[in-house]
């Protein structure tokens, strides 16, 4: 079933296909600050509903787009590479999906697993 999620002021709406079984918490400087837990998903798992005032930051363009809301500030989704092991695929894309802004979500009931992104990158 799908699950849907917005921003803050609502200018960022998105779908997603189903509910994550699983987030993910990383302490790597970026996602820490970011308070995030993200869900995963493929390209095809997600869909953009509305991004009025939509921003994005990234220190390596070719590879990395984190997407946030420029009314409300709130870190919306990321576009990145696969990472099955400590290097990227760039051909081969995944959506991390900021799972605290969806919506009819019980976020405490799937299982949290911690990346230590601040060592192990």
């Amino acid at each position: 079933m799908a699950v849907r999620g917005k921003c803050h002021c609502g200018a960022t709406e998105f779908e997603i296909s189903e509910a994550p079984k699983s987030v993910t918490r990383c302490n790597c400087t970026f996602c820490s600050k970011r308070g995030a837990l993200w869900a995963y998903m493929k390209p095809e798992q997600f869909r953009l509903l509305s991004s009025r005032n939509s921003a994005a930051y990234s220190s390596t363009p070719e590879l990395f787009k984190h997407f946030h809301c420029g009314t409300c500030g709130c870190g919306t989704y990321s576009d990145t590479p696969v990472w099955e092991t400590m290097d990227t695929q760039p051909d081969l894309r995944k959506v991390s999906v900021n799972a605290r802004l969806l919506e009819d979500f019980d976020l405490d009931a799937v299982p949290v697993t911690f990346v230590d992104g601040r060592n192990n990158w």
